[in-house]
């Protein structure tokens, strides 16, 4: 057997390296997402709003999840969104209440409800979306569009990286 322990003729991984968290490159990356993150949850409290006055910010991305992926079980939600099922139960009740989501059996299993956009919440989340759209249009009109998709492919890398 070899000194490395695996008993065979190539070498075992060395382990990663630790990054060098104080690299210029991750200095500047934690301040521009501390700023980014700061104005996406102000930005998701205002957008919000426009669903319905009494719609609470955290809820505002349930609806955006439902919007694109269609029904979906409140566990689904829940594990998505990262919360516990008596918080997203409160929450789904309170969407409810605003006319925004309805629940249906699954048609897969008696026991469990699949949560969808009423009409009415279908209508008012596309609105908003697409007045926000709008404004990331407008603010990156000196942008080049091969600049704009790069930016969101690198911005999926970067939350399909988060995921791990």
């Amino acid at each position: 057997m070899h000194e490395d322990g695996n008993g065979g003729g190539e070498h075992a991984a060395s382990p990663e390296p630790e990054p060098d968290v104080e690299q210029p490159a991750f200095l500047a990356l934690e301040r521009e997402l501390t700023v980014l993150l700061r104005r996406a949850r102000a930005s998701q409290g205002e957008m919000a709003r426009a669903v319905h006055p009494d719609l609470e910010p955290s809820a505002y991305g349930l609806l955006v999840r439902l919007d694109e992926c269609g029904r979906q079980r409140a566990t689904e939600l829940a594990g998505y969104i990262g919360v516990g099922k008596a918080t997203m139960s409160r929450q789904l009740r309170a969407l409810e209440e605003l006319g925004l989501v309805g629940r249906e059996p699954d048609p897969a299993d008696g026991r469990a409800w699949l949560v969808a956009l009423t009409g009415e919440g279908r209508r008012r989340v596309s609105r908003v979306r697409e007045a926000r759209r709008g404004r990331y249009a407008g603010r990156l009109a000196d942008w080049d569009p091969a600049e704009v998709t790069e930016l969101a492919r690198l911005l999926n890398q970067l939350n399909r990286g988060m995921e791990r």
